[in-house]
């Protein structure tokens, strides 16, 4: 049977063509024009960040972060086994060794008890990830952080409008990296955004993003012409995705308001099996919100999610499971990074399935799977 109800589809406004036609119609498609500008604005007075770029991607925005703290051979970065490879790629691309740090039990976020004991001379930075859009406890990790002298960069892939004891994820670490993948809750296609919240990097973060050149300021009226003056890359994100990003952020509180009842209807319909047993759901920490990126469930073994993934796909459902614990990674191995044990990222790794959840998600597909899990149940 084909899947009749879809892992993820990309979220569509009704703006959204028409900005991009305009964006045909205005002889401008490479990045920083009119759109990049509204959608750094809107970022910069909605959540109150610094500075912001847009970038071609999340992944992107974190080798600029890996670049803006210099990154590079002798130095170690702490990252959580449990998360995308871009979380340790942008740092490993340098020439710095990644050190895994294990999740918690109740979250697959950094466990902060265990991190102290991971930090040594060579440490340089902590990066916490926002799992499912679910704040770290950034309070305790910020604090260990100041107290050896280690930068924080956030990565908020998942984390857009979501927040820390009021405060925006992203905005609380030197750095924050976000990302507008198709499979997230606000979309450019293909997009990210570094966050820059130390003003040690403002400078230089520009001259990153235009190439190593000091472009921008140029355009700006600051400088009399411009030239090469760092290193960089061509990290700018082209006006056309900048302009469907635009359309979706115009929309945001609607977008957000759906994906936050969806996620409720999921919670409360499977509430009952998870209070008898079968399975976990989703813990959200007091000091955290919810921004619905996602919706799991936390299975008892690994062959009832294996088994579960099989019922709902024989039934029309695309679900699915996340993360491979990074450490136990053919590359980790190879590069003398693996081999340490964190039961919690191998937990989540063979328990964590993630269920369809986006914007034009029904009520009526909802109750599908959640009525395909309780018969799954029901038959064991």
């Amino acid at each position: 049977m084909d899947n009749s109800i879809s892992f993820n589809k990309p979220c569509v406004v009704d703006k959204s063509e028409e900005y991009l036609i305009d964006v045909l119609h205005s002889g401008k498609l490479s990045g920083n024009g009119d759109y990049t500008k509204k959608c750094h604005s809107f970022f910069e007075n909605k959540y109150g960040f610094s500075k912001v770029l847009l970038t071609t991607s999340g992944t992107d925005a974190l080798e600029m972060a890996a670049l803006l703290i210099d990154a590079k051979e002798g130095d170690e970065i702490i990252v959580p086994s449990y998360t995308f490879v871009s979380s340790a790629l942008a740092f490993t691309r340098q020439g710095a060794r990644i050190v895994f740090a294990d999740s918690e039990e109740n979250t697959p976020n950094l466990d902060i008890s265990k991190l102290e004991v991971l930090i040594t001379p060579r440490t340089k930075a902590i990066v916490p990830v926002h799992y499912g859009g679910v704040a770290v406890d950034m309070g305790p990790l910020l604090e260990l952080a100041k107290k050896h002298h280690l930068f924080v960069i956030e990565d908020a892939a998942q984390a857009i409008d979501s927040y820390y004891k009021g405060k925006s994820l992203g905005a609380l670490g030197d750095l924050g990296c976000f990302s507008f993948h198709d499979t997230k809750n606000i979309t450019a296609g293909e997009g990210g955004m570094l966050v820059i919240n130390n003003p040690d990097f403002f400078k230089r973060a520009e001259i990153l993003w235009e190439k190593g050149t000091n472009r921008s300021e140029f355009f700006r009226g600051e400088v009399n012409k411009y030239g090469w003056v760092d290193t960089g890359s061509s990290f700018l994100l082209s006006e056309l995705n900048a302009a469907l990003l635009y359309s979706q952020l115009e929309k945001m509180e609607v977008i957000q308001g759906r994906r936050i009842a969806i996620w409720n209807r999921y919670y409360n319909g499977l509430k009952p099996l998870s209070e008898n047993g079968a399975f976990s759901l989703p813990f959200i920490p007091s000091y955290a919100t919810n921004n619905a990126h996602m919706f799991y469930i936390t299975t008892k073994t690994s062959e009832d999610r294996t088994n579960l993934i099989a019922f709902l796909k024989n039934n029309g459902v695309h679900a699915v499971f996340h993360y491979l614990s990074l450490h136990k990674s053919q590359f980790a191995e190879n590069h003398h990074m693996g081999g340490m044990n964190l039961p919690m990222s191998d937990f989540y790794t063979e328990h964590l399935l993630r269920l369809p959840i986006f914007y034009s998600l029904m009520d009526d597909d909802v109750d599908i799977v959640i009525d395909l899990i309780k018969k799954f149940y029901e038959s064991k």
